[in-house]
């Protein structure tokens, strides 16, 4: 009987420190066996964001403890191990080279191939963790640091079809959380601040929501949060804020996804459209909910991660790690860490001023 591929999946692009195992499975989905993320919030929370070198710090301490963990809870050893797969970006450096070389040193020692894995392919791929899907399909990542819609074609195969042209959407619910004086990492309160608030007070901007194919942009929306900001007297006033704020980035979402349907149909000419959210951002409920209408609507079946596979974890790297041990696409222990690395490397950079939609 055949072996079951066992891969160990290590994740420390940013502020958690995570390690997973996953087994190939007879099926069409493999079998999760553990996912461990240690969160820095602590670490940050004075700081009001992600400081990089106490990041790397804390990597360091932690690493060891959490891929011990990852394997104690699957009942596998190390050398029961069949390939190691680790993101190598993009990401911030100094967090980067900690779990690559963690990586390395255990591929080295145990004589097992190397998988450096794209952190947003991780992203990509995730729902393949519970669900069987099928190339292509259309892809929308939103989370801290990326924004953009995507066509995955295959494994690496991908082409992009929007970006942001400034700030990601992730980065947007954070900063308006700071300027509502929510603790670092704000963005998740945004959305339980809302709750309390009425979405129609504040009239907010939408930029480029009439332009620009399924390019977004958050800046000028950001600005207007941190004038009004300076108004607030209350909490109500903080809650309504909060509400008018997630509105206006469900309706520039939903508008832009639209296009972003047309765009796919003329490319993929499926009948069975499929449409992923993925990012810690997809774990905002009102987005979730919002974007799995207008694809039903739109005869596309939407797809979201489990809510705990939504932020930075190393199933998703494990995930991606499978899928390239079964093509045999291993990667030397000289192999760098990318701190910028696009999925679709052809598409043109749209960020800074002079940009032209």
């Amino acid at each position: 009987m055949k072996k079951k591929a066992l891969i160990l999946g290590i994740e420390t692009s940013c502020d958690e420190t995570a390690a997973a195992v996953l087994e190939e499975s007879s099926e069409n989905v493999p079998n999760l066996l553990s996912n461990i993320v240690s969160s820095q919030e602590k670490v940050h929370k004075k700081f009001g964001g992600v400081v990089p070198e106490l990041a790397a710090r804390s990597h360091i301490d932690k690493i060891d403890l959490i891929v011990n963990a990852a394997l104690k809870k699957s009942e596998k050893k190390l050398t029961d191990i069949d390939a190691i797969a680790v993101t190598g970006g993009p990401g911030l450096i100094v967090c980067l080279s900690v779990g690559l070389n963690f990586a390395k040193a255990l591929a080295m020692t145990l004589k097992k191939p190397l998988i450096v894995v794209n952190h947003l392919e991780g992203h990509a791929l995730s729902p393949k963790l519970i669900t069987n899907l099928n190339y292509p399909y259309l892809l929308l990542l939103i989370s801290g640091g990326h924004s953009q819609y995507l066509v995955v074609n295959n494994l690496g195969k991908y082409r992009r079809l929007g970006t942001t042209i400034d700030d990601a959407v992730g980065e947007a619910f954070d900063k308006t959380a700071k300027l509502l004086g929510i603790k670092f990492p704000g963005g998740p309160f945004i959305e339980k601040y809302a709750i309390k608030g009425d979405k129609n007070r504040y009239d907010l901007p939408k930029p480029i929501i009439n332009k620009g194919g399924c390019n977004l942009s958050f800046a000028g929306l950001k600005t207007a949060v941190l004038k009004i900001s300076k108004t607030i007297k209350n909490n109500q006033d903080k809650y309504d804020l909060a509400a008018s704020f997630q509105k206006t980035i469900v309706k520039i979402l939903n508008r832009k996804t639209e296009i972003a349907f047309q765009q796919f149909r003329k490319i993929s000419h499926k009948k069975n459209n499929i449409f992923v959210v993925a990012g810690g951002v997809a774990a905002n409920k009102e987005i979730r909910s919002n974007l799995n209408n207008l694809s039903l609507k739109q005869n596309f079946q939407p797809i979201f991660p489990p809510l705990d596979l939504c932020g930075d974890n190393a199933a998703m790297i494990a995930m991606v790690g499978l899928e390239k041990f079964k093509l045999k696409q291993f990667n030397e222990l000289s192999y760098p860490t990318k701190p910028r690395w696009p999925l679709d490397p052809k598409a043109p950079f749209l960020k800074g001023a002079g940009v032209k939609l």
